[in-house]
């Protein structure tokens, strides 16, 4: 705050842990082990594949694109990928190669053709 002033702020919150799972302490891990996946994951959906403003709405489309999302997410993450956004263009960049790559698949070498 610009004026130095402090203020409290009092949260309560419902939970099934027994007491000694359920320090004030441990609670604050818990809430924010959520919203790191909250801004690893769904932010990520949410802005860099603008999941929001997606048109597949019928059957099991929204599923199955959400789950493609996911596993791009995960693949660039374990390749060692900080930012995904930069990530998702050199993978485009780089052609359907770097795709199979991360999934593990070895592609044959092309022949030159005459």
């Amino acid at each position: 705050m610009a004026t130095g002033a402090t203020r409290t702020e009092t949260v309560y919150g419902v939970t099934s842990l027994p007491p000694g799972q359920a320090t004030p302490a441990q609670l604050l891990a818990l809430v924010r082990a959520h919203w790191t996946i909250e801004n690893r994951l769904h932010w990520v959906r949410d802005v860099t594949f603008d999941e929001d403003r997606s048109q597949v709405r019928r059957g099991a489309g929204p599923q199955v694109m959400a789950t493609l999302r996911n596993l791009a997410i995960s693949l660039l993450r374990l390749a060692g990928a900080p930012f995904i956004a930069p990530a998702l263009r050199e993978a485009g960049w780089q052609g359907h190669g770097t795709i199979f790559r991360l999934l593990g698949i070895v592609l044959p070498p092309t022949e030159a053709r005459l």
